[in-house]
């Protein structure tokens, strides 16, 4: 299976049309956050090999994925400085901190918690990379385009990580779960959202 289609097949629901058209509008905002969610996918990485010293599938995975993520960080800092875009403060979606909220609170729960989290984010971040490949395909940005598409195998190796490592830390007993994070993570992407960002809902306005 194709690194999107299996992602739509994970998720619950696909990016509203609407979130793709503010993003074609607003590429200078998409790349700066962007390169927000790569370093913080870097961190997320780092911090759980630190908090988990001794799971041995945590250390044997996560290092290659905080290199990949970094280096995600590197490319689209090039994309931004071809266009003059500067790294800037930028104030987080609500997306992840949504997330992050449902985490159970029991030490036996919560790291199995934080991989299946970590497993739909980079689910979500693949599909809306495809399908920012048509729209900026259509508006004669081929370059940004072929970017985008070159990370789309990468984001879905990412998600199958972290879901492998869940299913490892809660002896595969996990579907249930996942079920009741991603009905979370739905009512996040199809919400309206204030602001534009590259994990926002449904942007009111632009």
């Amino acid at each position: 299976m194709e690194p999107a289609a299996a992602v739509r097949a994970f998720l619950l629901c696909p990016t509203p049309e609407s979130w793709f058209a503010v993003a074609a509008r607003q590429i200078d905002t998409l790349l700066l956050d962007h390169a927000h969610c790569e370093k913080k996918a870097a961190s997320t990485a780092l911090t759980l090999l630190f908090r988990y010293p001794d799971r041995a599938d945590l250390v044997a995975t996560l290092p290659a994925l905080a290199r990949e993520e970094l280096l995600h960080f590197e490319q689209v800092s090039g994309q931004m400085a071809r266009r003059g875009i500067a790294h800037r403060h930028l104030s987080a979606a609500r997306y992840a901190a949504g997330l992050h909220a449902a985490v159970r609170s029991a030490d036996s729960q919560r790291l199995t918690d934080v991989l299946i989290i970590g497993a739909i984010i980079e689910a979500r971040s693949c599909e809306r990379f495809a399908g920012m490949v048509a729209v900026l395909e259509s508006q004669g940005e081929a370059e940004l385009a072929r970017f985008y598409a070159s990370l789309l195998r990468s984001e879905a190796r990412h998600f199958e990580d972290y879901l492998a490592l869940a299913r490892r830390e809660a002896d595969g007993c996990i579907e249930n779960r996942v079920a009741e994070l991603l009905a979370v993570e739905q009512s996040l992407v199809l919400a309206p959202d204030a602001q534009f960002r590259f994990h926002s809902g449904v942007p009111e306005a632009d």
